[in-house]
């Protein structure tokens, strides 16, 4: 079998791969796969073909992944949950600072906290999600 045939199936294999997993595993070994299949045309000995292929591979790894981390950023999807912070909600059930209450926020009920006591049908901020709880302020406070 011609060397050339083996760095296809190479890339092939490693397309398939990378294909199949989205952390960029095996771009860089693809392109040094091309590169080592462009040499295997040249009568060039397999072990430095080999060579090629790994020490690019590397190479192209170690110096290309930081600038694409950087540059391809994943996007922030919110959630139903985090979406909520810094929304507006009302007091359902009395909070005060030793017992959890109830806000609507976004037509849904949640327990919410707070440091201060605030009444029913006082409009607050939702600050933050503590597992279950909304931490939150009252709407004229910050």
């Amino acid at each position: 079998m011609d060397l050339w045939v083996v760095w296809l199936m190479v890339i092939i294999a490693l397309s398939f791969i990378e294909v199949i997993t989205i952390n960029l595993v095996s771009i860089w070994f693809i392109v040094s796969a091309l590169i080592s299949l462009i040499t295997s045309f040249f009568d060039i000995p397999f072990i430095w073909q080999f060579g090629i292929f790994v020490l690019l591979g590397i190479f192209l790894m170690i110096t290309t992944k930081p600038i694409l981390k950087k540059w391809i950023k994943p996007r922030d999807i919110k959630t139903n949950f985090d979406r909520i912070i810094g929304m507006t909600g009302v007091v359902t059930e009395e909070i005060t600072k030793n017992n959890v209450g109830e806000v609507k926020v976004d037509g849904k009920k949640w327990s919410a906290i707070s440091t201060k006591k605030i009444a029913i049908n006082e409009e607050v901020i939702i600050d933050s999600i503590d597992g279950v709880k909304l931490t939150v302020h009252k709407l004229e406070e910050k």
